[in-house]
């Protein structure tokens, strides 16, 4: 998984006062918790808002005032009805003995044969939660579906990751290709037997004259 750096500073006090004034200073109040007692802090809100907001899932070092250095997920995040920024961050802090439960991007390469005749592709998951120790993690799942064609689909059974499990039931569909209107499933293959046949000119007929 990628890494991203956050600085943060500790609260003083915890109570509904202090959490306003923070929010009003553009900051945001945060708990890391997971190993031994919790730690409340907070961080600019600009900060933690660019990796929000991000498509990659980051592990997040985090340097607190005082010098608390520790290496955490984002855990829970609350946001604003209206406004939509992040109001309280809850971080967890990974432990390398540990497995830990995340979301993965999901991503593909490769042109799909099924796309190339005329079909459409379709990714019903945008991320994939797994579980498994924080060094196994990858920064992303990535799929490769050239060979897919109209029809044909890649299940949660088809992905293999070494050291992580995948949390999503086993026969949800992660990628297809389904059939989109003027689509033919025509393979390269044919095509070329297909026009190897015709330059060949016509056969003789059978039961020629004696």
């Amino acid at each position: 998984m990628k890494k991203a750096q956050l600085s943060g500073s500790l609260r003083a006090n915890v109570g509904k006062k202090d959490t306003q004034a923070l929010r009003k200073e553009g900051r945001v109040p945060c708990v890391l918790y997971g190993q031994g007692e919790q730690l409340h802090f907070s961080v600019r809100s600009v900060d933690v808002q660019k990796l929000i907001y991000s498509p990659d899932v980051y592990q997040v070092e985090l340097d607190i005032e005082g010098g608390r250095k520790a290496l955490a997920i984002f855990q829970d995040l609350q946001m604003h009805p209206v406004k939509d920024t992040p109001v309280h961050v809850d971080f967890l802090e990974l432990n390398d003995k540990k497995p830990v439960k995340v979301s993965l991007p999901l991503r593909h390469e490769g042109a799909p044969i099924g796309v190339i005749n005329g079909g459409s592709l379709r990714q019903p998951y945008r991320k994939l939660r797994v579980i498994g120790l924080p060094g196994d993690l990858p920064e992303a799942i990535t799929l490769d579906v050239a060979d897919l064609r109209i029809g044909q689909s890649l299940r949660v059974s088809d992905i293999s990751i070494p050291g992580v499990e995948l949390l999503e039931p086993s026969n949800a569909v992660v990628l297809g290709v389904k059939m989109a209107r003027g689509a033919v499933d025509v393979d390269e293959e044919t095509e070329e037997e297909g026009e190897e046949g015709a330059e060949g000119g016509d056969a003789p007929a059978e039961g020629g004259e004696e």
